[in-house]
């Protein structure tokens, strides 16, 4: 086999576009439901569909940090865990225990009633068990609970893998846990939905705490990411001539989410969660190698509208509930109506500051201090 080992620098453009349009998606979807009819009927549109930024954020997670360690085991057959984990920690930790102490020590920064148990989200164990209906502030970070327990698993199944001389037989342990995935959310939907559903017996809480956000039933996106990294790592003679058709590969990608759309417009329906989950990350999986390809409009396209975007996508996931909050329940004493289109750029508007904020006060110092700690360590 032979390596290609700089593609993701080489595409970190096409990657910059995707990674904005999830954190965009993610941002509407969580934006409050409508009650009037002041509210913009296009955002009611974005709305709809806007849960599947968090898929294709997964898919990004799972190619990029997949990417990674293919690379390290080819260039030194082995993974340096040390350093894998202290950058890990500092990109994600500092700025998110900053937030989450906000959301404990000041009430008013809460979009809902009740915070699970702290040690729940020190533990990265949130997604586990939530009930959004009795602790939904700050329930959003479900899908970093996700990434993070994935963080810590990956390179260790990688370093067993290797130990085990068992690398080669990964394509095959990767379809085994996409099948797993699937049939556990076909037997938890099977054995629980259809009585809840007839019923109106509290099914969405359910669905959401059974099948939506357990890491073992979401595995679809980060999954088709490891995928694609070791397509592109490991077998770089059939990715080129994958890659040479980027712009029909995001057609397909439009093609299969039109699809995805009407299979999953009930997302507690049999078949979004048995199959639409699968489908949509596929889909992104797709648009992952359109963003890669050099032939690709979104590889030769710069935006720094989307590179802005992209590096304070983490920042805006972390405190968009929080300050949207904040925006709707202040602005609206000065007569703002709450649905209309003049509050909805207030809030953009503080929501990118907040995330600025965030970003260089805390995000930026601590990767810098990471980087002084990878330097003496090296």
């Amino acid at each position: 086999m032979q390596t290609n080992n700089n593609l993701v620098k080489e595409k970190f453009n096409g990657l910059d576009h995707l990674r904005a349009l999830a954190i965009i998606l993610v941002f509407f979807f969580h934006y409050p439901n409508p009650t009037s009819e002041n509210f913009p009927e296009w955002l009611l549109n974005l709305k709809d569909i806007g849960w599947i930024g968090v898929d294709l954020f997964f898919v990004l997670s799972g190619f990029l940090i997949a990417k990674q360690l293919f690379e390290e085991i080819i260039s030194k057959e082995k993974i340096d865990l040390k350093f894998f984990y202290i950058k890990r920690f500092f990109r994600i930790i500092p700025a998110y225990l900053v937030v989450v102490a906000v959301y404990f020590l000041v009430p008013i920064f809460r979009e809902k009633e009740a915070l699970p148990p702290l040690c729940k989200f020190l533990t990265f164990t949130q997604n586990i068990g939530l009930n959004p209906s009795t602790n939904g502030t700050f329930s959003h970070a479900w899908s970093l609970c996700v990434e993070e327990q994935f963080y810590l698993v990956f390179p260790l199944i990688l370093m067993f893998l290797i130990f085990t001389k068992l690398i080669i037989k990964g394509f095959y342990i990767f379809i085994a846990i996409v099948a797993i995935a699937l049939l556990l959310r076909y037997f938890i939907w099977v054995d629980n939905m259809p009585q809840l559903i007839n019923a109106d017996d509290g099914y969405s809480n359910f669905w959401v705490t059974w099948i939506y956000y357990p890491t073992y039933t979401r595995l679809d996106g980060l999954l088709t990411g490891i995928g694609i990294a070791a397509l592109t790592t490991f077998y770089p003679n059939i990715s080129k001539k994958i890659l040479k058709k980027g712009n029909l590969l995001f057609a397909l990608s439009c093609l299969l989410l039109v699809a995805c759309y009407f299979i999953c417009q009930i997302r507690w329906s049999f078949n979004a969660n048995v199959f639409g989950f699968t489908l949509v990350s596929i889909a992104f999986g797709l648009m992952v190698l359109s963003a890669i390809s050099p032939t690709s409009f979104l590889y030769k396209v710069k935006s720094k509208i989307t590179t802005s975007i992209a590096i304070l996508s983490y920042s805006i996931y972390l405190t968009h509930k929080g300050f949207r909050h904040l925006c709707h329940q202040n602005f609206s004493k000065l007569g703002i109506d709450e649905e209309g289109g003049l509050m909805l750029l207030i809030t953009i508007i503080c929501c990118l500051l907040a995330a600025l904020v965030l970003r260089y006060t805390i995000e930026k110092p601590f990767l810098k201090i990471r980087n002084r700690i990878i330097f003496r360590l090296k």
